[in-house]
């Protein structure tokens, strides 16, 4: 079972876009918990490249995560030319030019998972739905155990009908993109504890709490709750082991930092801190994801090349104001001392 693998029931969270690297998500795993990978995005050649350098630096479990992308048709004219229009509005100090929107509009998902099957880690995870059954089928095959997000107890019964082997809770405080189904769905928006408190009610696979997550204590509280193990990821970005940029690493330290929703950046709502883009945005029409992440993506290679931070994606969680600098080593340390302790006051 996969959780009997872990001598600390702590996950790294899976985070798209070079933020875990294979010595962060290594340090995770040779700490006892979780070492895992977002590779939304990634092309099959990245994930195995990866998957094989991280296993030179341990043997513990790791995870991959992968996002199920919804079938799109092409947008309509008028509301491509609309949201291209309002990214050339963004101010902006020079000019940024918005790249044509050309099929196919996301990965393919059984290419990516080529590499899985070949390096077979112990988890693997799913994003924004159910995966499809013949992936399931599979990794049940190789002995890999399969997780997906909910946000809500229907949700989480889909999952657990589908046969997966656990339920990633991710709780309203969240950093990054919501886990819902359905985009244009009625979120219930459920805080971490309450989602946890309903799903093990009803579920008989374990649950993995994420979701503001940034203490031993607050993992504590989790577990308590019903839940397995925790899942941590805005915690870990300032690790030195972490691919953070630095400008991003400035932006989640500073003491004015507050995160909000937006659609802006990919179609889908995301949590990460407010700033110049966010607020530009606000009401201004938006493509479906990943359509809407496709046409931001020069705007947001080239605030990172200019180290413009007010118009990057820099997801956080809620509880960003406990953000810890410091080794993956030192954060895994002393989480575990702290939840020793919680439990000993409990």
């Amino acid at each position: 079972m996969l959780f009997s693998k872990l001598t600390s029931p702590i996950a790294l969270a899976p985070m798209a876009g070079g933020f875990n690297t294979p010595q962060l998500a290594a340090a995770v795993a040779n700490a006892g918990g979780m070492g895992s990978f977002g590779f939304a995005y990634s092309t099959p050649d990245h994930i195995d490249r990866t998957l094989h350098q991280t296993a030179s630096l341990t043997d513990g479990p790791l995870n991959a995560n992968f996002f199920v992308f919804p079938e799109l048709e092409a947008p309509s004219t008028e509301l491509l030319a609309e949201a291209t229009q309002a990214l050339g509005e963004l101010p902006t100090p020079v000019p940024v030019e918005i790249p044509a929107l050309t099929e196919p509009y996301a990965p393919n998902l059984d290419a990516q998972l080529e590499a899985v099957w070949r390096h077979r880690p112990a988890a693997l995870t799913f994003h924004f739905g159910l995966p499809p059954e013949h992936a399931v089928e599979q990794a049940h095959r190789q002995n890999i155990a399969v997780g997906v997000t909910a946000t809500c107890l229907r949700e989480a019964k889909l999952i657990a009908a589908a046969g997966a082997d656990f339920v990633v809770a991710q709780g309203w405080e969240a950093g990054g993109h919501r886990g819902i189904f359905t985009a244009d769905a009625e979120d219930e928006a459920l805080p971490l504890l309450a989602l946890v408190r309903a799903l093990s009610k009803d579920l008989s696979i374990p649950i993995v709490a994420a979701g503001g997550l940034m203490n031993g204590g607050g993992i504590a509280k989790v577990i308590a709750a019903g839940a397995t193990a925790a899942q941590l990821g805005t915690a870990f970005l300032c690790c030195d082991e972490a691919g953070t940029p630095a400008t991003h690493r400035e932006v989640l330290t500073a003491a004015a930092a507050e995160t909000v929703f937006t659609l802006a950046f990919s179609g889908r709502p995301a949590r990460g801190v407010r700033n110049t883009f966010i607020e530009a945005m606000a009401g201004k029409p938006v493509l479906p994801f990943p359509q809407q992440n496709t046409l931001t993506g020069s705007l947001r290679q080239w605030a990172a090349s200019a180290e413009q931070p007010g118009f990057q994606s820099v997801w956080s969680g809620s509880g960003l104001g406990g953000i810890r600098p410091m080794s993956a080593a030192q954060l895994m340390a002393t989480l575990k001392h702290e939840l020793a302790r919680a439990a000993i006051r409990s």
